[in-house]
């Protein structure tokens, strides 16, 4: 007997397996995701401060520099659910900043 092909369903369910296999092997990777995501939130702030988001955006930038504090905070207590985020947050705070400091001075024409 020759094998039958695999229908459509049955290729969904094989895919869904796949993904909770990596689901479930990844989830011990909570640090790494944390550090991805913090690295990014850390660079994001710091562009914000080197283009003097404090004076511009210091609203966002003051957010995103002590949301970026308190993940590295519960990091430190291995807490990388909160702290991923709180990265996260950090981020779209920083890049609120950036956009508004770059709006900001090129509205003061500079």
């Amino acid at each position: 007997m020759l094998p039958q092909p695999i229908g459509q369903a049955a290729r969904l369910g094989l895919g869904a397996l796949f993904a909770l296999t990596l689901l479930g092997a990844g989830s011990g990777c909570g640090n790494t995701l944390y550090a991805i995501q913090a690295n990014s939130a850390a660079n994001k702030v710091e562009e914000a401060r080197e283009l003097d988001a404090e004076k511009y955006a210091p609203y966002e930038y003051y957010v995103a520099k002590e949301h970026l504090e308190k993940a590295q905070s519960e990091a430190a207590e291995a807490d990388y659910s909160d702290a991923s985020n709180l990265a996260e947050v950090a981020e779209e705070y920083a890049d609120k900043a950036i956009r508004l400091t770059r709006e900001a001075r090129r509205g003061a024409g500079r």
